[in-house]
């Protein structure tokens, strides 16, 4: 049986309040922000208690320190900096995450910080050497990005990823979300988007092109419109096409 892992970023403080705990219901694994470009210990507690009463994977999902921007503005920084950073927000979360019962199993920046990983070297290694300090962490990276390979250069345990709810570009990066459509909030949409990429490891760029991505996650954003209705019906789409959702961290 195909099997792959559903993902949503969760504990930003977005939406109305209960909308991550019903997520989380219907995902494998949550990356939940630390509370730099988005959220507070309040909301990072929530997502964690919510996660470990549903069984749910705790993932990192830090940033660059950008809360005004919500993460996604570049920010040039010293690699030293930026691995203390990153650090610090990985650790404050696996903190909260003791306490509530679990721990956490993989580490997937947000924003910027993400797309600025997926194809420069330097940026790639801090996100490494910052989850260095931490046990058996599995790095969550672009699929087909050159993070994955700085990872599985250095022996790191590294899982693809990809977005039902985004656009791509026939270079196989996502579409600025300035751009028109960049954002797919059609759950039918993003439904047939998640199962072709479940079981052909492909998804259509703005040209029409295939790209072939091959995730072990597809991830569904928690801040984007509607959300909910859009993870119901990819859950219900992967279910209907005999694909066995589960995380990839074993």
């Amino acid at each position: 049986m195909v099997r792959v892992d559903l993902n949503a970023d969760v504990g930003e403080g977005v939406g109305s309040p209960g909308d991550d705990d019903r997520l989380l219901a219907l995902v494998t694994s949550a990356s939940i922000a630390c509370g730099v470009h988005a959220g507070d210990e309040r909301t990072m507690r929530a997502a964690l208690e919510a996660s470990a009463r549903r069984g749910v994977v705790v993932g990192a999902h830090p940033s660059y320190d950008d809360r005004d921007g919500f993460g996604r503005r570049a920010v040039d920084v010293e690699p030293a900096r930026l691995v203390a950073g990153l650090e610090a927000q990985i650790g404050a979360l696996d903190s909260l995450a003791h306490e509530c019962g679990t721990r956490v199993r993989y580490v997937k920046p947000h924003g910027a910080l993400y797309h600025r990983m997926a194809s420069d070297h330097m940026t790639a290694e801090a996100v490494l050497d910052a989850m260095d300090e931490f046990d058996d962490l599995v790095l969550l990276a672009p699929a087909g990005s050159l993070a994955v390979t700085v990872a599985v250069d250095r022996n790191v345990v590294v899982a693809a990823e990809a977005f039902a709810d985004r656009a791509y570009a026939p270079d196989g990066s996502l579409v600025s979300r300035s751009e028109p459509g960049a954002v797919i909030t059609d759950p039918g949409d993003a439904a047939h988007r998640a199962l072709s990429l479940a079981l052909d490891g492909q998804i259509p760029a703005t040209d029409g092109t295939l790209l072939a991505l091959h995730p072990a996650s597809i991830c569904v954003h928690g801040d984007t419109p509607g959300a909910l209705e859009i993870a119901t019906r990819v859950r219900g789409a992967l279910a209907a096409g005999g694909v066995a959702v589960a995380s990839f961290v074993s």
